[in-house]
């Protein structure tokens, strides 16, 4: 019963991670990143397993992660409420061609990463923009003027 405590708070402390980090900076992970990801990884099992490395233990870790994450799923696709907690919710970055300076702080985001995201999808200038919005998967998506 102590393994699957541990990892229903381990669980928890990575979605709580995953959230405080933010969605732009895990959508564009450096090879550091990575290699902080798995040393977390390691990191958190070890947390959840301690020495218990017995067949039962891995069976029970499992399927409490597993089910942890089916529930995260069920909850969000049955609660509208709950979807900004375990995704986020969309932020707008550009109304009509002028930068929201407190979303572009709040999402840690600077000018000119919004500059290139929006050259790279083919908008010469962000006064051409009449809305840019920065999905919960950390992507940018720009609708032009008309």
């Amino acid at each position: 019963m102590d393994v699957a405590i541990r990892a229903f708070v381990g669980f928890l402390i990575v979605l709580g991670l995953t959230r405080v980090v933010g969605r732009r900076e895990l959508s564009s992970m450096e090879p550091f990143d990575l290699i902080l990801l798995v040393v977390l990884g390691d990191l958190v099992q070890q947390g959840i397993t301690q020495n218990d490395e017995s067949v039962t233990g891995i069976v029970i870790v499992v399927v409490v992660i597993g089910l942890m994450s089916v529930l995260v799923a069920y909850l969000n696709f049955r609660f509208a409420r709950l979807r900004p907690v375990f995704e986020g919710g969309l932020v707008v970055l550009i109304e009509d061609g002028q930068l929201i300076k407190q979303n572009l702080r709040r999402e840690r985001l600077t000018v000119e990463e919004v500059e290139a995201e929006a050259r790279q999808q083919q908008i010469q200038s962000l006064d051409d923009v009449r809305l840019a919005v920065l999905e919960t998967n950390g992507r940018i998506s720009f609708i032009p003027n008309s």
